[in-house]
């Protein structure tokens, strides 16, 4: 290609970039949670909650108000709906916003949650919001279908925990890749 032929990339600037970049990012992690989420198998009746692992992500890199937090988590309890195996799966609806509202909550806060030069916050608000969505989840569905107190805590309290410690550390994982790839706003 000689010089007459190449074409000069004019780059406008508008003032709006990376103004929704939040829920690009958030789309992308989403649906590669979606996907996890179909092919991970559980084991002893336990799996990751991908979803949350990834709006965690998606949250602490971006850090959206709460307003966009809650509406992040309002499609992920749609997106989990029809890949839910729980009884009464509408019930994400209600706990999936309660995750990333508190995730938004964590993230914004002033607290120092680093380790020497490691940052733990992506392991901590991942476990703090899946308690949270988890606790609101199984609450739901004991009253909804009417449970015995010793299912709610001995049955499903502990999966709760279970799920929160598996998804710290998937999160905290999944957090440094993310961010090399997707960039992140700093603190």
């Amino acid at each position: 290609m000689n010089t007459k032929q190449q074409q000069e990339m004019i780059t406008i600037k508008t003032g709006q970039e990376g103004r929704f970049r939040w829920v690009a990012v958030t789309a992308l992690l989403l649906a590669i949670g979606v996907i996890l989420k179909l092919v991970t198998p559980a084991i002893a009746g336990i799996t990751p909650n991908w979803l949350i692992a990834m709006y965690c992500i998606a949250i602490n890199l971006t850090r959206v108000s709460i307003k966009q937090a809650a509406g992040i988590g309002l499609v992920t309890g749609a997106i989990a709906i029809p890949t839910s195996k729980a009884a009464l799966p509408y019930a994400n609806l209600i706990s999936e916003p309660v995750g990333a509202i508190v995730c938004a909550l964590l993230v914004h806060a002033s607290l120092s949650l680093t380790v020497g030069k490691i940052n733990l916050r992506p392991a901590i608000t991942a476990g703090i919001s899946t308690v949270a969505s988890g606790l609101t989840f199984i609450t739901i569905l004991k009253f909804a279908l009417s449970l015995p107190m010793a299912v709610y805590l001995y049955g499903m309290l502990p999966v709760v925990m279970a799920v929160a410690a598996i998804n710290m550390a998937i999160t905290q994982l999944l957090y440094f890749p993310a961010k090399k790839m997707f960039g992140g706003k700093e603190e």
